[in-house]
């Protein structure tokens, strides 16, 4: 329930995961030898929780007090133990480490003034901060001018929590918590037992030996706000990350290249396929027919099946699975069904879709590879079953392995295991996950494979010639490769600002709220893809290369491509990662992302052309 009682007497403060901007690897609280609460239960986490590596777990800072001792920690650095625990404390200083506290679901809020006049709300705080041997002041020692060692750590081992509330009238006696904001301080505390919370910070040399005491302390106010709604208590932290203007622009960018494409796509369509069409139609005598050009010549070809048809059609399956997935995931978000305040929802929902979609994958790939010629379904059916999760090698025996994604995961996995982070999923998880995938989505798959294979093939407006034609010199435009290259430019052009700001919600862990948007331009990179897509195949037919299929897949999927490369620009300009692991953890996730998104662009691409050319070719008289 919303409501707690008037007494104030205790608040359920939980602690989480701690991460950092400069380092992938995020870890437990309890990793860095703070005060936690051993008596309590921690709460139960979502799947979408355990696979983003959040660690939710009770915390002591619990009474209505002023000046409030927690516990003290000592250090002799004498035992190896102790030093390996300080120097550990000291990395996650250096490297600024963020707590992440929440009440009531709410995150605790350091709110602090920015230029212009502005406040910026961090739904974290630092761990502590290091003055260098130079005397220059990182990341949050520059708050407090007595933070002026040389070489020197402070720790923020004093936290002010304020609770706003507000009273509500008609109910039983209760509040309503509408926001939590803390201010992190640093005090030497001379007094253990009582301490006054005044004096200077709480200084720890880099270079220091012997023992040190670490006092850990906190207050607690409560103030009433009437100004602030229940429903809108999410508002002050979201409305301090100033997206929303860069947001328009570039939706705006995107309409324009969009409303460019379609003028395009739209006067080769009504004008020039309209001229092609009656031109092709008046033909009448033996004479003309001989005369024929353009793409009506390759009539006899283009639905001719595709080299690697089996591997084409397994793409097309798992392409559809992540399209259906993402399309009914952002539809969700947009109705706020999966908001910031549902930890976890996102990826929970995203992954239970993606589990629950085997049977139209199953069904489209069966479809298209009986529509191809193909004969061996049972291969068919193993690839889309294992394909995205695994990977195909045709040339040992038609044999499966579990290669990409699993394997890139696993690998990810064993690394953060390694560094003893949360980020790491734990076995059981790894297990359940396996289960699902087996356990549902495999014979799921099956069941769309066996509806897929039982229909008839699809259907072609135009017979296949026997030999196949001889396709003429193509000029250095309508070559395969230069065509594949331009076509993923504009599609890229629509999405790269939302793009920034979604690489920015998961490695410089800012939140991401904004579906709306998101999926605006999830309908605006459809319609790119398709026409851009389709404005090269009517280039390439025309200039008598009927290998469209391939190339349709690979014109929008190389979208993915300036993905990646917009992701390693992003790691070098604007993450100030360090660490071999991190490194490796960032590549090893991009290159899945850019894979799911090379399936799912691609598939956009075929199927755009694939009715493209059924119906340019259905409406042309064919003897």
């Amino acid at each position: 329930s919303p409501l707690f009682p008037y007494s104030h007497s205790t608040i359920e403060l939980f602690v989480n995961r701690l991460d950092s901007v400069e380092s992938v690897l995020p870890y437990e609280y309890t990793a860095f030898d703070f005060c936690y609460d051993e008596s309590e239960k921690r709460p139960s986490e979502n799947l979408g929780q355990v696979l983003f590596g959040e660690r939710i777990e009770p915390s002591p800072y619990k009474k209505n007090m002023e000046c409030q001792s927690v516990c003290p920690k000592s250090y002799n650095t004498e035992k190896a133990e102790d030093k390996a625990k300080l120097e550990f404390l000291k990395k996650g200083m250096l490297l600024n480490y963020q707590h992440h506290w929440i009440v009531d679901n709410m995150p605790v809020t350091w709110c602090y003034d920015v230029e212009d006049n502005q406040k910026f709300c961090n739904p974290g705080f630092p761990i502590g901060c290091y003055v260098t041997d130079t005397g220059r002041a990182k990341d949050a020692c520059v708050v407090n001018a007595d933070f002026n060692d040389k070489d020197t750590f402070y720790i923020f081992n004093h936290v002010d929590i304020t609770i706003f509330y507000h009273v509500v009238e008609n109910e039983a006696a209760g509040a309503r918590l509408v926001a939590a904001k803390l201010e992190p301080k640093s005090y030497k505390h001379t007094n253990w037992e009582k301490p006054d919370c005044t004096g200077p910070p709480m200084s720890l040399g880099n270079k220091f030996s012997g023992e040190i005491k670490i006092p850990y302390t906190y207050s607690v106010k409560f103030v009433e706000d009437k100004t602030i709604r229940w429903a809108s208590r999410w508002d002050y932290i979201l409305e301090s990350m100033p997206h929303t203007n860069i947001q328009w622009f570039s939706i705006m960018n995107s309409l324009v290249i969009v409303l460019f494409l379609s003028g395009m796509v739209a006067m080769i369509m009504l004008r020039t396929l309209h001229k092609d069409i009656a031109r092709y139609n008046q033909m009448d005598s033996v004479e003309d027919a001989q005369e024929e050009f353009g793409w009506k010549l390759v009539h006899g070809d283009v639905f001719r099946p595709p080299r690697k048809g089996m591997l084409l059609s397994v793409f097309l399956g798992s392409g559809t699975q992540i399209f259906i997935m993402t399309f009914v995931t952002l539809f969700f978000a947009c109705l706020g069904f999966l908001s910031p305040a549902n930890r976890g929802a996102l990826m929970t929902c995203a992954v239970v879709l993606w589990v629950l979609l085997g049977t139209p994958a199953g069904y489209v790939a069966a479809r298209y590879y009986k529509s191809f010629g193909g004969e061996k379904w049972k291969t068919n059916v193993l690839l889309t079953a294992f394909l995205c999760p695994g990977w195909v090698n045709e040339e040992i025996n038609n044999s499966f392995e579990f290669k990409v994604v699993f394997a890139d995961f696993f690998v990810m996995n064993l690394i953060l295991w390694g560094e003893g982070s949360s980020a790491a999923m734990p076995f059981g998880t790894l297990v359940a996950i396996l289960a699902l995938w087996f356990c549902i989505s495999v014979p799921l798959t099956f069941i769309g494979a066996y509806f897929g294979f039982k229909k008839s093939g699809i259907e072609h407006p135009v017979r296949t010639n026997q030999i196949p034609r001889q396709i003429p010199e193509q000029s250095f435009y309508t070559k395969p490769l230069p065509g594949i290259v331009m076509g993923g430019i504009l599609p890229f052009g629509c999405i790269f600002i939302q793009l920034f700001f979604i690489l920015n919600s998961i490695w410089s862990h800012q939140m991401y709220y904004m579906f709306g948007f998101l999926f605006l331009v999830f309908i605006i990179l459809l319609i790119t893809c398709s026409e851009a897509t389709i404005l090269l195949c009517y280039f390439h037919l025309c200039a008598e290369d009927y290998h469209w299929q391939w190339r349709s897949f690979l014109t929008s999927g190389f979208t993915a491509v300036y993905f990646l490369v917009y992701a390693i620009h992003y790691f070098f300009s604007k993450l100030q990662i360090s660490g071999l692991a991190s490194t490796i953890l960032y590549f090893g996730y991009t290159m899945i992302m850019a894979l799911i998104f090379f399936l799912f662009t691609g598939t956009i691409g075929f199927f755009a052309c694939f009715w493209f050319v059924t119906k340019i070719y259905s409406v042309v008289k064919v003897d």
